[in-house]
């Protein structure tokens, strides 16, 4: 290599004139790329913030919604139940319900046999008649005796009247004790006959021997009261001897005025006993009425019927015989934390999903309980070593439905729901 040779590494090739204008071309047409660069950085930094301000707002909107309400899972269905009960005993003859069955208020659920009862309302009824009668007599008695003493010897044909009075009010009580005799002969005449009917079918196992037994005390008793009622007959009869033994008293004692007061004084005490007697025979018909009016059982509410008698069951007075469901009255308690109730108030809407088919009924808060669920402790909550530990209460709240949101009664007592009440 000779000295005259330039070195690349000091010396720049040269270029000619032709080379640099083509240079110059390619690198015209290379700037558009780079000055493009910076643009694109511009673009993306736009679509951050946009995506960011979009996200910012959603989360706002997001949290605004979570924070409008409250729910729970722990809730159900709960309502007040109707047990109904016999108010006296006696023998179940008809039962116009089954089970499950919705009945409307005031209809008739179950029928005892009502034989017992009338008997009994007609015996009171007769009592009642008599003691009518025998008030009815001793008040004319009354303003007759009480004539003065002065006088009592000008009215003795007053009292001779009297004695005709009693004597007509006697033979009208021996005409009711022979109604009662006729009456009680027929009870017997009865009872005699079920004795019999009872006995075939005991014979038979068909009816217990409980009834047969009540049938033949009954009966007993009815033979009883037929001697009872001949007695009370006899004697109502020796009052008419009585009577017209008074009247010839009456007639012979015709100057007798001395006892006057006296007799003015019984006869006003007799005449308030006999008042005080139809009083006490009146409230015994009242009493009869009423308990022929238990014999039918009545539905206290309208609802669906769970029942537990059957035709043939013999009763005592208190035991429960069916239960009625109100369905139309169900409402929802939730148990909400205790740290769920800050914002909640009474009348606040509501929201209840059903498990059982999904759907979503509409109410509001009723009332918020006073005290926390049934399993708490007046005690604060250890833990093993002793330390108190924080547990979160839950809170019932009672929730009931809007008019007509359980048409169809599909909610029933006992049925989980998730609870939703809206604070805003």
């Amino acid at each position: 290599m000779s000295t005259a040779e330039p070195n690349p590494a000091t010396n720049p090739p040269q270029v000619n004139p032709t080379e640099r204008n083509a240079a110059a071309d390619n690198a015209g047409a290379a700037d558009p790329p780079t000055s493009t660069y910076p643009r694109r950085r511009s673009y993306k930094r736009w679509i951050l913030l946009a995506a960011f301000v979009v996200l910012a707002v959603a989360g706002t909107f997001l949290w605004h919604y979570l924070s409008g309400f409250e729910s729970t899972d722990d809730a159900q269905v709960d309502v007040h139940l109707y047990p109904v009960s016999a108010r006296i005993s006696g023998y179940i003859q008809k039962v116009n319900v089954e089970d499950n069955q919705w009945v409307k208020e005031g209809a008739t659920l179950v029928e005892i046999d009502p034989t017992d009862y009338e008997v009994a309302l007609a015996r009171a009824q007769a009592a009642l008649d008599t003691s009518e009668a025998a008030a009815k007599g001793l008040n004319i008695d009354v303003p007759i005796s009480s004539v003065d003493t002065s006088s009592q010897l000008k009215s003795t044909s007053s009292d001779i009247k009297d004695a005709e009075a009693a004597i007509q009010a006697a033979e009208k009580q021996a005409a009711a004790a022979h109604a009662r005799v006729l009456e009680a002969q027929a009870e017997n005449v009865k009872a005699q006959e079920d004795v019999n009917r009872y006995h075939l079918l005991l014979t038979k196992e068909e009816v217990p021997k409980q009834v047969y037994d009540h049938a033949y005390a009954a009966a007993a008793t009815d033979v009883a009261a037929v001697a009872a009622a001949e007695a009370d007959e006899a004697a109502a009869q020796q009052a008419v001897l009585e009577a017209h033994s008074r009247l010839t008293e009456a007639e012979a004692h015709y100057e007798d005025a001395q006892a006057g007061p006296q007799r003015v004084a019984s006869t006003r005490a007799k005449a308030l006993s006999a008042i005080a007697d139809v009083q006490q025979k009146r409230a015994a018909v009242e009493q009869a009425q009423l308990n022929l009016g238990y014999t039918k059982i009545f539905a206290p509410v309208a609802g669906e019927v769970t029942k537990k008698v059957v035709v043939g069951l013999n009763v005592d007075p208190g035991e429960q015989l069916l239960t009625v469901v109100p369905l139309d009255q169900v409402w929802i308690t939730a148990n909400f934390k205790e740290t769920q109730l800050k914002h909640m108030r009474v009348g606040q809407k509501a929201s209840i999903e059903l498990d059982s088919n999904g759907r979503t009924y509409n109410g509001h808060v009723d009332s918020i309980a006073g005290g926390t669920g049934p399993i708490f402790s007046l005690l604060p909550p250890e833990n093993a070593t002793g330390n108190y530990v924080k547990i979160v209460q839950r809170v019932p709240v009672k929730i009931v439905l809007e008019q007509g949101e359980n048409r169809d009664r599909q909610l029933r007592p006992g049925m989980n729901v998730e609870a939703k009440v809206y604070l805003r």
